[in-house]
């Protein structure tokens, strides 16, 4: 396949071509309007000079036969005049048709067609060809529309001089005759010129196409360059050179390259990150499965051999949790998580859930409290948001210590579900705080919690179902002074209430 530039090179000079074509047969075909106009102008000009000549010489009392013998009705002066008009056919008539003059190429012609030495068909071409002069000139009605003649060699343009008064002699009608052959070299001309400067303009118009294309490909060029440069995931951290900040389309085009990297780049580490804490997550809990495996079976008592198996039971039961929370990032990012939305009271279901709440803040010595609760449906899937509170509540139990409170309310305000989770436990720094909804994301702090921190998979889930249902979650949080989660849902309007 041809490239962009041999492409656009093409374009434009069969564009160049196309317009410089169009130019020539514009002006080709204003020259030969312009020099047939002065064609016309010159035979009016003559027809005008042989009338004023007639006026002032006069004429004899001397007429033609029917034959249209040598001689005329004309006085000599007049003649003379006249026949010093080379080149034109000139036909002067009276009122009656009758010709009382014709010039010396009318009188050739008509001599001709009466020439014994030539053969009978060109005598006759001859006398047709008379005829034809006579019968256009006889014929002119308005002087100001000229009249072709089409003889055996040429043609010509007739036209007449009517005066309003008769002239000496009765002199009604001149009429005056011009070669078109200067409309012939013209269109000649023409061809010839386009025949020689069209080669001359291909080239011309390949050469700058060539060159104009490349400048503007050049930074195409260059930004491919670039962009094959970055192979890999290790290459993310460069960027297209861009020549300046310009709006134009190059500049917009390295732009959006640019953000698209910086896209990948910042998947790409969020995936090595992501690859690299589940290794971790995952190679702990097959260490001590492993440790305890090896321990059952290398030990005598059958009570250190179910202490075994039993803690080897709890890592496997904290491994399906995380490969259940892994496979249901996975699928929501791949948006194959189908979410069954209905009409959902949220009342019942968050009753039950401050019951849950309840029973395992008791086993942490916590208490939880239901201060506010009103009547507010959704649309949404049910089984999701119960997820969605009881990971909230279950992270506020887990990061709050013994003795501390937890509050659980759920309100309705502006056609919004507000679901709040506060407590008063360890609280998170602010400089965390944009990063807690990250996968497998655990400050220090909480990470020396062993096994009531989880695997950090549980917000970057909320945050997930909040999303999936047209919320959000915000947060609030004070370094030893607990933290504030706040689920904000879309109400459900029925089609029977207002807008």
């Amino acid at each position: 396949m041809a490239s962009v530039r041999s492409r656009i090179t093409v374009a434009y000079s069969v564009a160049t071509i196309i317009s410089l074509s169009v130019l020539a047969v514009l002006f080709g075909v204003e020259r030969y309007v312009g020099v047939e106009q002065d064609l016309a102008e010159r035979t009016t000009r003559t027809a005008a000079l042989a009338a004023r000549v007639i006026e002032r010489q006069g004429v004899q009392g001397v007429t033609l036969d029917t034959a249209y013998a040598a001689g005329n009705m004309f006085n000599l002066g007049v003649t003379r005049v006249l026949d010093e008009l080379n080149g034109y056919y000139i036909v002067v008539a009276d009122s009656t048709g009758r010709i009382l003059y014709w010039s010396e190429p009318v009188r050739r012609i008509y001599y001709r067609g009466y020439d014994e030495t030539l053969p009978p068909a060109q005598r006759a071409l001859y006398r047709i060809e008379f005829d034809s002069i006579r019968n256009a000139a006889l014929g002119i009605v308005n002087a100001a529309t000229p009249r072709r003649v089409q003889l055996s060699t040429e043609q010509v343009l007739m036209t007449a001089h009517l005066p309003g008064q008769p002239l000496p002699g009765g002199v009604r009608r001149i009429v005056v005759g011009i070669s078109t052959q200067r409309l012939r070299d013209v269109v000649s001309e023409s061809i010839s010129l386009a025949v020689l400067a069209s080669p001359v303009l291909l080239g011309l118009s390949i050469g700058v196409a060539w060159m104009l294309s490349g400048r503007v490909l050049e930074p195409i060029d260059r930004m491919v360059d670039d962009v094959a440069a970055i192979t890999d995931g290790r290459s993310l951290h460069r960027r297209v050179v861009l020549e300046s900040e310009t709006t134009d389309e190059l500049g917009r085009l390295g732009q959006t390259v640019n953000d698209m990297i910086a896209r990948l780049e910042t998947s790409f580490s969020s995936l090595r990150r992501f690859t690299a804490d589940a290794s971790h997550e995952l190679r702990t809990p097959l260490t001590v499965i492993r440790a305890d495996v090896e321990r059952a079976m290398s030990v005598e008592d059958q009570y250190e051999k179910a202490v075994a198996l039993e803690e080897a039971l709890q890592q496997v039961s904290r491994m399906t949790g995380l490969v259940e929370s892994l496979l249901t990032l996975a699928r929501s990012d791949e948006g194959r998580f189908d979410i069954i939305r209905e009409p959902v009271p949220l009342e019942p279901l968050f009753r039950e859930v401050v019951e849950t709440a309840t029973i395992l803040g008791e086993d942490a010595g916590i208490t939880v409290t239901l201060p506010v609760i009103q009547p507010v449906t959704v649309s949404a899937d049910a089984e999701r948001l119960r997820q969605l509170f009881l990971n909230l509540a279950t992270n506020a139990i887990k990061y709050t210590p013994r003795g501390g409170m937890i509050e659980l309310s759920l309100e309705t305000r502006h056609d919004e579900a507000i679901v709040t989770v506060r407590d008063n436990g360890i609280g998170i720094a602010a400089a965390d705080l944009p990063f807690i909804f990250d996968r497998f994301w655990r400050v220090d702090t909480v990470r020396s919690r062993s096994e009531g921190s989880g695997v950090g998979l549980g917000l970057a889930i909320c945050q997930w179902i909040a999303q999936a249902h047209n919320g959000r979650i915000d947060v609030t949080s004070r370094l030893g002074r607990g933290s504030t989660f706040t689920v904000v849902l879309p109400a459900h309007r029925s089609k029977g209430e207002n807008s």
